[in-house]
């Protein structure tokens, strides 16, 4: 394989300066007759940022696929479990939970990320079922954080624990964080997670606004007949707060009953804001973001949203998932997965997981299947997949 060549070579020719990266670390052959540089001339700072301007190598082939996309952007799943039960990610009896021998180890993420950051990942967002219940979710962000090259530790996480953990979490370098929030009506919030706990996340936000996350994005799935009449006071949180409310499209889950005429669209929420809010502007977003985002004039936060059903962003996608289990999802809703775990536990070198994973990310399709389609699929409940 041409690709696994020259990465190997790069990775050799980068060895004295302590890291091995083919997607945008330092890598050159010297000239006939021209001396190698010497590690003190690789190390200097100023050396080192001309070294990288002018030899820069392009970003992993490993994680381009055929159409051209780079996937800097890695979701890991910490746990099938959750404290919640939330409607739209599960079925009501729960799920058949994976025997914990078949999860990840701590070691096995963790080498699993170094590899994706040597390859260009420069963030990772940990997922569930919910991160916050994994015992050693604190030491795993402060093991990312010493990652070289790694520049946002992200989490998404449906609130419960968070007030109680987030300082520590914060301590150890997470620096993106996303809640889970449905309604802000407590009997209606027991009523879509199956479970209590509104003030114990409401307490987790106003936690994560005191230690200065900004913003801090608040997801929430609107669902006909169950939280769409809540549209304008979410986007009322925003005028005092630096939230970026994310009105997220219902989507097909295996077991989560979904059904179109649940669904409201985008431009169906758009249009009720607008009604309340005419002044409503369009924001700025970069190529590869997954929201549509919006602010009222002379409000602090703004409000956003995912628009996975009726407008997908497939073209500019950069994300890639492992599962609790180990499995490499290039699509949420594609139903192929590869097991990382089981190459890794069979001894498969770095060369070896990088050709299995350049070999998935080559299959990669142009787009999702559409939200009919997907919604015939068998997929993984979302609370399997990561989300």
């Amino acid at each position: 394989m041409a690709v696994w060549s020259v990465s190997r070579t790069l990775r050799g020719l980068l060895q004295a300066a302590g890291r091995g990266c083919s997607s945008g670390a330092p890598a050159t052959l010297p000239r006939s007759g021209e001396p190698a540089l010497q590690e003190a001339e690789v190390l200097s700072p100023a050396k080192r940022r001309e070294f990288l301007r002018d030899h820069a190598a392009p970003f992993s082939a490993f994680l381009t696929d055929s159409f051209g996309r780079k996937h800097n952007y890695l979701r890991i799943s910490l746990t099938e479990k959750c404290n919640l039960r939330c409607q739209y990610c599960m079925p009501e009896e729960g799920v058949p939970l994976t025997p914990k021998a078949d999860l990840l180890t701590t070691r096995e993420i963790l080498t699993l990320s170094r590899l994706f950051v040597k390859e260009g990942v420069d963030k990772i967002r940990l997922t569930g079922g919910e991160p916050l219940i994994r015992p050693d979710v604190v030491d795993i962000v402060a093991q990312l954080q010493q990652l070289d090259g790694l520049k946002t530790i992200a989490i998404t996480t449906n609130g419960i624990n968070l007030a109680r953990l987030l300082p520590r979490l914060q301590g150890a370098g997470l620096n993106a964080i996303n809640i889970s929030l449905d309604s802000l009506v407590p009997a209606k919030f027991e009523f879509i997670a199956r479970r209590k706990g509104f003030h114990k996340v409401m307490e987790g936000i106003h936690k994560a606004i005191e230690l200065g996350f900004d913003p801090v994005k608040v997801n929430c799935v609107v669902m006909r007949g169950l939280n769409e009449d809540e549209l304008l006071d979410f986007v009322a949180l925003s005028e005092g707060l630096p939230l970026d409310v994310r009105f997220i499209e219902y989507m097909p889950f295996h077991g989560n009953k979904w059904n179109f005429k649940k669904m409201v669209s985008y431009t169906e929420m758009l249009d009720m804001i607008h009604q309340r809010w005419p002044e409503l502007e369009k924001l700025p977003e970069e190529a590869s973001s997954t929201a549509k985002a919006f602010r009222v004039p002379g409000f602090r936060g703004q409000v956003s949203f995912i628009t996975s059903m009726s407008e997908h962003f497939c073209g500019t996608c950069n994300r890639l998932r492992i599962t609790a289990d180990g499995n490499l999802k290039v699509c949420l809703f594609g139903n192929s997965e590869v097991s990382l775990r089981d190459h890794l536990r069979a001894g498969a070198s770095e060369e070896e997981l990088l050709s299995i994973i350049g070999a998935a990310v080559g299959r990669k399709k142009q787009q999702h299947a559409g939200m009919f389609n997907i919604a015939q699929m068998k997929n993984r409940p979302m609370i399997l997949i990561g989300g």
